[in-house]
């Protein structure tokens, strides 16, 4: 197993080794404690959520108040993460990641503390499903901070010029 800290504080990468076989393949998406270790601190997970994406759709840059553990079980997807949080040294960095199926995907999941907003883009020409379990219940008026996809600061070299946005999405503000 491994956790990789990235160059954003509280961003990681969890990634365990495949057991690969004639039926097809295993694998193991995380262990609480080696995440608990990794962070220095504890993790309860509250909700779990799942979307599914169809191609070209790009859903994002959302932050809301809690950590997220995210992984793409079905299909291919561009994610961004981009750091919210004003007090950050990496304030509006980001770094992205290639997620699901292989050879252009990898089956990880991303850790993203409170503060931190994740957007993606499904690609290829079949839907992805985008898990993510979250260290609190959503609840109606919950303070998030959202910002545009294509946010200059940010600065995000997306695979796509004209995604399919939800209304909500497209009128995003910018930092």
């Amino acid at each position: 197993m491994a956790i990789a800290e990235t160059s954003i504080p509280g961003l990681l990468v969890v990634d365990w080794p495949a057991f690969v076989d004639e039926r097809g393949w295993f694998r193991q998406t995380y262990q609480l404690s080696e995440l608990e270790e990794a962070l220095g601190r504890e993790v309860v997970f509250r909700q779990g959520n799942h979307s599914r994406s169809h191609p070209g759709v790009l859903r994002g840059f959302h932050a809301e108040p809690w950590d997220k553990l995210v992984y793409v079980a079905r299909g291919v997807a561009f994610c961004a993460v981009a750091d919210l949080r004003e007090n950050s040294p990496t304030y509006a960095h980001h770094e992205t990641f290639w997620l699901g199926d292989p050879p252009r995907g990898e089956h990880r999941r991303l850790f993203l503390s409170e503060g931190l907003a994740n957007a993606f883009l499904a690609m290829g020409t079949e839907p992805v499903d985008y898990l993510y379990d979250v260290t609190a219940e959503w609840r109606p008026g919950v303070d998030k901070r959202a910002v545009a996809w294509d946010d200059l600061t940010i600065g995000v070299d997306w695979p796509i010029d004209h995604p399919q946005l939800s209304e909500a999405d497209r009128d995003l503000p910018r930092l």
